[in-house]
């Protein structure tokens, strides 16, 4: 048996969700399904279930740096991927654990709601997102109602939002998965004026985890080297299939299958 390691390992910062459809379980699975390693450092705990979150803890910082640093001092991180972060001293203390990784890839997925819209932070730990996160992030991966309030647009259109956040990040993802067209619009935008457009079918139901599952894949995309909008669309059509495939366990939202059913 050889001791080496061929499969990139990609950080992961997020909270845990005990019913298992988003937060750190959905960056795992996620990362499998793309052939990399994940190392989950936990940022928060949460009370929730398919149906929607009740309360959340933000872990004590120095649990968070100690966490990251031992898997930084042990492992070669490929790439980082960030999900709930909780509050303003979490977004401080992922800059502290970047600062010892320049270069590598981190993969901003600003999560403020869970699937069935509670609160996983104030609109406050959004704005320190965009002010202090997104300059360092190689790309962010808000949905359309995320970029609103990142944007402070509450009405605002992708393509405005995206004019008002680029200033902040060199690219940045809108899904579209939250309106109600028959085709949805997931749109890359990169600070140099180049945008790329990328629509699928729209499937029934609501999903609990998928902008999880789309961030990590998104991340392992990147970690084992593919260009970004390559990497985009890979991790665009490997979520769309996870959602196609989803299952509802519980008396909510459908959770995304993200392996195979000889893995999951």
């Amino acid at each position: 048996m050889s001791g080496h390691c061929s499969r990139p390992v990609v950080l992961c910062l997020s909270g845990h969700d005990p019913s298992g459809g988003a937060g750190l379980q959905a960056d795992i699975e996620a990362l499998i399904a793309q052939g990399c390693h994940a190392a989950p450092a936990v940022t928060a705990l949460t009370v929730q279930d398919t149906v929607n979150v009740t309360d959340f803890r933000v872990l004590d910082r120095e649990w968070v740096l100690a966490q990251a640093h031992a898997v930084i001092a042990d492992l070669p991180v490929a790439a980082v991927k960030l999900g709930m972060l909780g509050s303003v001293e979490m977004v401080e203390t992922v800059l502290q654990i970047m600062q010892k990784l320049p270069g590598v890839p981190l993969v901003c997925d600003p999560v403020l709601r869970a699937g069935g819209g509670g609160a996983l932070g104030k609109d406050e730990v959004g704005y320190a997102m965009r002010e202090r996160l997104f300059p360092v992030s190689t790309i962010a991966t808000p949905n359309l109602p995320e970029a609103r309030i990142l944007a402070e647009l509450p009405n605002g259109s992708a393509d405005e939002c995206a004019e008002k956040l680029l200033p902040f990040i060199r690219h940045l993802l809108i899904t579209g998965g939250h309106g109600d067209e028959t085709e949805v619009h997931n749109r890359l935008y990169c600070r140099d004026g180049s945008r790329y457009d990328f629509s699928c079918q729209r499937l029934p139901g609501s999903y609990h985890g998928s902008g999880c599952t789309l961030a990590s894949a998104l991340s392992g995309r990147l970690a084992l080297g593919e260009d970004l909008a390559s990497a985009v669309k890979s991790a665009l059509d490997y979520t769309w299939r996870t959602l196609r495939d989803a299952e509802a366990p519980g008396r909510g939202q459908y959770i995304p299958r993200r392996l195979p059913l000889d893995l999951a």
